[in-house]
C-alpha cells in the first residue's frame, strides 16, 4: 500500500530543524505535497515523548504510514514498528539509550538553540527502559541505515540488533549522517514506498 503519512523523529537534544528533518521535509514538499508529514518537537521526558506521538498518530492509518527516526527517535521509531506494524527506517538508531543517557542526566542545552535548555531527569531513564521491545514481529519492514564511522554509538551494536532487517552499513560517516542528503534520501524514500 501507498505511503500517505509520514513521521519523522529527531535524536536526543535535537529538534525539527535538525538538517535531516529539514531535508526530508523538502523532498516531501517537492516530491509528494499531499503526503501528511509531521515531525512533531519531542519532549525531555520519553514518556511524554511517546504518548504525544501516539496521540499525534491516533487517526493514521497504520498500514499506510511510515516513520523515520534518527538516533533516540530511531529507538522511539523501533518502538512504533513492533507496537503498530508500519514501516520504519532508522538512521544510526539508538539501542540501549537508558544505558547511554544515564550519564547525561543534569541540564542540557538544545542542539539547534544553545539558549534553550531542559532538564534530563533521573526518572527518564526507567521511562527508556519501559519502552523497549524485543525481536521485530516484522524486521523485513524495517531498514536501518548504519554509519562505521558514528563517534557515538557502535556501528555493530546497531546492526546486531537488527536481525532480518535490511541494512545499509555505510564505511566511514558521522553519528549525524552528513552525507544524508547525497548518499541516502533516496534509499530512505524507495523503502518507505515514496520513489
Amino acid at each position: 500500500m501507498p505511503t500517505t503519512h509520514l513521521l519523522y523523529l529527531h535524536g536526543f537534544r535535537s529538534s525539527p530543524q535538525s538538517f535531516k528533518a529539514q531535508r526530508v521535509a523538502q523532498w516531501v514538499a517537492a516530491h509528494h505535497p499531499q503526503l501528511h508529514w509531521w515531525c512533531p518537537q519531542l519532549p525531555p521526558s520519553p514518556r511524554e515523548a511517546m504518548a504525544g506521538v501516539l496521540a499525534g498518530i491516533a487517526g493514521w492509518p497504520h498500514a499506510r504510514m511510515a516513520v523515520i527516526g534518527s538516533s533516540l527517535g530511531g529507538f522511539y521509531a523501533t518502538h512504533l514498528a513492533a507496537r503498530l506494524g508500519c514501516r520504519a527506517v532508522l538512521l544510526n538508531p539508538a539501542v540501549d539509550p537508558a544505558r547511554d543517557l544515564a550519564r547525561h542526566i543534569g541540564e542540557q542545552q538544545a542542539w539547534h538553540d544553545p539558549q534553550q535548555r531542559f532538564f534530563f531527569q533521573p526518572g527518564f531513564i526507567a521511562e527508556l527502559r519501559a519502552l523497549k521491545v524485543g525481536p521485530l514481529p516484522d524486521p523485513a519492514r524495517v531498514l536501518a541505515v548504519i554509519a562505521q564511522g558514528d563517534e557515538v554509538l557502535d556501528w555493530r551494536e546497531m546492526s546486531a540488533r537488527y536481525p532480518g532487517s535490511p541494512q545499509r552499513v555505510v564505511p566511514g560517516s558521522d553519528h549525524a549522517l552528513s552525507d544524508f542528503e547525497a548518499a541516502h534520501l533516496d534509499a530512505v524514500m524507495e523503502f518507505i514506498g515514496l520513489r
